[in-house]
C-alpha cells in the first residue's frame, strides 16, 4: 500500500510489476504499455522511501514479481504470481480506512495541484494520464522525467 501511495500508480500497475521493470542504480520503474492503460510505457522516478521498500522486497524476493503473492505452490514457487486485485482493498478495510486504493491518485493530483509549484502537466503525466487534445498528443513525446526526477 505504501509503495502505491508513493508512486501514485495504479493498483494493478504496482500489483503486477517485475524485476526486470526496475533499474535501481537509476532508482527508475519502467512500466511496459503492455501493462498500462493508455497503451504507452511510464517511467517512474522512485523517491528514497520507495526504494527502501524496493530494497526490502528485494532482499526477500523468491519469485518474478515484487509484490507476490505469498501463497506459493508447486506450479508457481519459482515464477510466482501477484497479488489479487482485492489485496490492497482488504489491507485498506482491515485498517478501519474509509478509501480505496485508486483514491490515493485523486490524493496526489490534489496534493500536486494545492501544495507544489508543478505545472499540471507533470502532475498528469505522473498519473500517466493520456493528453485528450490529439494535436497535443502528437507533439508531446517527452515524460518530464528530467525535471521531476528530483525525488528524495
Amino acid at each position: 500500500m505504501r509503495f502505491l501511495i508513493l508512486t501514485a500508480c495504479r493498483s494493478g500497475e504496482v500489483r503486477n510489476a517485475q524485476w526486470s521493470e526496475f533499474d535501481l542504480e537509476e532508482k527508475l520503474w519502467t512500466i511496459p504499455a503492455s501493462r498500462m492503460k493508455a497503451g504507452k510505457e511510464h517511467r517512474v522516478p522512485l523517491s528514497d522511501a520507495a526504494m527502501a521498500i524496493i530494497s526490502h522486497q528485494k532482499a526477500t524476493s523468491f519469485c518474478d514479481f515484487v509484490f507476490p503473492s505469498p501463497n506459493r505452490s508447486k506450479t508457481s514457487a519459482t515464477k510466482g504470481t501477484p497479488l489479487s486485485d482485492m489485496t490492497l482493498t482488504a489491507v485498506l478495510r482491515r485498517m478501519g480506512v474509509d478509501a480505496v486504493p485508486h483514491g490515493f491518485r485523486s490524493t496526489f493530483r490534489d496534493w500536486c495541484a494545492e501544495q507544489t509549484d508543478y505545472a499540471n502537466e507533470v502532475a498528469e503525466m505522473a498519473l500517466a494520464h493520456a493528453v485528450s487534445n490529439k494535436v497535443e498528443a502528437a507533439y508531446r513525446r517527452g515524460d518530464q522525467i528530467g525535471r521531476a526526477h528530483v525525488c528524495t
